[in-house]
C-alpha cells in the first residue's frame, strides 16, 4: 500500500499519442505531501503528459495514477474526486482564461461545484488575495498582462482549494521581479498547507526552490533531493540541462575542506554572497 503522505503517485505509467511512439513507458513518481517537488526534463520528454495524467485529464495506457494510494476510477466519480483534490495550472495562461472578467474566471471552478454564492465569493475572494490581483477583479480577462494572466489562472486553481496544486513552467515568460514575485505567493501557498509541483528548465531555481526533484527523461523518471541529481553533469546532459551553479560550487568548498564553512552549500546568490564575505573575514 502506498504510504499516507503520497498524495498522488503514478506507478510504471506508459502512454504514447501516437501508435508506437511512446512518450512514457514505465515511468513512476510520488507527489509527497508538505513538499515542494521540481519536475525538470527536455523539450518534449514528457514533464506536460506526466502532469495530465496526474491531473486525470490523460488517461494511461499502462500502469496507474494513485491518489492517497488508491487507483484512480476514470469514471465520473473518479476523476470528480481527483480533480477536487489535484490542480493542474498550463503553462500558456490564454489556454485556461475564458471568462469575461477576472472574478468570473476564478469564480468559475466553485460555482461548477454547486457551492453557495457565499462560499464562492468567500473562495473567489481569498484567492485574488492570495495571487495579489485583488485590484484586478473586474477587469476583462483580455486586458491583462501575460504576468497577470498567469496569475488568475493560477488563482482559479487555487479557489478549488486543492490539496496538490501542479504548476507547468509557471516562471516562462515573466521578467525576474515576476518569478519572485511568484516564488513568493508559492512559499504562502505551501505554508498553508497546499503541497506545489512546478516544471521548469531552471536548475539554478529547482535548487534553490525545490525539497525534491524528478527529472524526466527517455520515458522514465529519476527522483531524488536537489543536490544529488542536479549535482551530476551526465545525467543533466542526457537531459539537455545545463549543470546547476549551487552543487558546482558545494564541490569547490568541499575541495577546500578544513577552512570551508560548516553547512549546507549556498543554493541563492543571496545565501553565496555571504558565504563569500564569511571566507573573506576569515581568511583575514
Amino acid at each position: 500500500m502506498e504510504p499516507v503522505s503520497a498524495v498522488l503517485a503514478a506507478r510504471e505509467v506508459g502512454f504514447a499519442y501516437r501508435p508506437g511512439v511512446p512518450v512514457l513507458t514505465g515511468a513512476s513518481i510520488d507527489v509527497v505531501a508538505g513538499r515542494r517537488l521540481a519536475v525538470l526534463g527536455p523539450n518534449g520528454g514528457g514533464k506536460t503528459t506526466l502532469f495530465r495524467l496526474l491531473a486525470g485529464a490523460l488517461r494511461p495506457a499502462s500502469g496507474a495514477v494513485l491518489l492517497d494510494g488508491a487507483a484512480v476510477r476514470h469514471d465520473r466519480r473518479g476523476l470528480g474526486v481527483l480533480r477536487r483534490t489535484v490542480q493542474l495550472v498550463l503553462q500558456d495562461p490564454d489556454d485556461q482564461l475564458f471568462a469575461a472578467s477576472v472574478a468570473q474566471d476564478v469564480s468559475f471552478g466553485p460555482t461548477n461545484m454547486g457551492l453557495p454564492r457565499a462560499e464562492v465569493r468567500a473562495r473567489t475572494a481569498a484567492a485574488l488575495d492570495a495571487l495579489g490581483i485583488a485590484d484586478l477583479a473586474d477587469r476583462p480577462t483580455h486586458e491583462l498582462s501575460f504576468g497577470q494572466r498567469k496569475r488568475t489562472t493560477i488563482a482559479g486553481a487555487v479557489a478549488m482549494r486543492p490539496r496538490v496544486l501542479v504548476l507547468d513552467e509557471p516562471t516562462a515568460g515573466l521578467d525576474p521581479a515576476g518569478v519572485e514575485a511568484l516564488l513568493a505567493t508559492l512559499a504562502e501557498l505551501h505554508a498553508d498547507g497546499t503541497t506545489v509541483v512546478v516544471s521548469t528548465h531552471d536548475v539554478d531555481l529547482a535548487v534553490r526552490w525545490a525539497d525534491e526533484v524528478a527529472l524526466v527523461a527517455d520515458g522514465r523518471v529519476r527522483t531524488g533531493d536537489p543536490a544529488t541529481v542536479l549535482g551530476d553533469p551526465a545525467l543533466l546532459a542526457s537531459a539537455r540541462l545545463g549543470p546547476a551553479w549551487a552543487p558546482a560550487v558545494q564541490r569547490l568548498l568541499d575541495l577546500l575542506g578544513p577552512s570551508a564553512p560548516g553547512g549546507p552549500g549556498p543554493r541563492t546568490a543571496a545565501e553565496l554572497d555571504a558565504l563569500l564575505r564569511e571566507l573573506r573575514v576569515a581568511a583575514e
